[in-house]
């Protein structure tokens, strides 16, 4: 594969992966009050998730994997722009590899260890119930709340940050690409403290909005965009 080919499978993976993420976020959110139930109880939540059947399994499943796009776009981006900020770049990479990894374990015990707590709870007398549902809620704090969200957000917004500083010191037009980018990522910086404080509730809803059309916006730059030489940033 050429450098070129990897750019832009990179900014397909990241334009796709964000209509990808909207189209299994409209599912949830229509079949499983997605994501106001993460505040629920298991008495509510586990029921729910168990009547969305097979299909709505699959669909977290897939929902999981769709992280995994961090890795082409981190590598992309950095195939694009390492000439101008190799080091920053570099960094940007590795922070992208990490979103993936987070969010991934994040999400990925929906399907697999809630499913099963689920199929527990609901034949389990009400002793039972109360083990199983501090051991749902230990999961959602650790991998939902401090994995998946925490770690997960900031490191795609570091991604973003460091990609958009490195793009506005390129050769390349669209400078405003840069611009949009830095303040979606600042404010993604902000909206993970909402588990934290509801002061920055409205920004994270914001930025559930502004982070899928960033994700666009910088996949098809990438796609229709050339790499930049070392020769252009000298």
């Amino acid at each position: 594969m050429t450098t070129r080919t990897i750019i832009r499978f990179g900014g397909l993976c990241l334009a796709g992966g964000a209509v990808a993420f909207l189209g299994v976020f409209t599912y949830l959110a229509a079949r499983f009050n997605y994501p106001d139930v993460l505040d629920g109880p298991a008495a509510t939540v586990l029921p729910s998730l168990l009547a969305t059947g097979q299909q709505g399994r699959l669909v977290w499943a897939v929902y999981a994997l769709l992280p995994l796009i961090w890795v082409p776009a981190g590598v992309a981006a950095y195939e694009a722009l390492a000439p101008v900020r190799r080091g920053p770049m570099r960094l940007a990479l590795l922070f992208a590899v990490v979103a993936a990894l987070a969010m991934m374990l994040g999400l990925m015990r929906w399907p697999s260890m809630h499913w099963h707590l689920a199929l527990s709870f609901e034949h389990a007398a009400p002793p039972e119930q109360a083990v199983l549902a501090a051991v749902f809620d230990g999961l959602n704090a650790y991998l939902g709340n401090y994995i998946g969200e925490f770690l997960g957000e900031l490191s795609f917004s570091v991604f973003f940050l460091l990609t958009s500083i490195v793009w506005l010191q390129s050769p390349r037009p669209h400078k405003w690409i840069g611009w949009v980018g830095a303040g979606t990522a600042v404010l993604g910086l902000v909206g993970m403290f909402r588990n934290v404080t509801a002061t920055v509730a409205p920004i994270a809803a914001l930025n559930n909005y502004l982070l899928p059309a960033f994700m666009i916006v910088l996949g098809v730059a990438l796609v229709r965009s050339p790499a930049v030489s070392e020769s252009a940033c000298a």
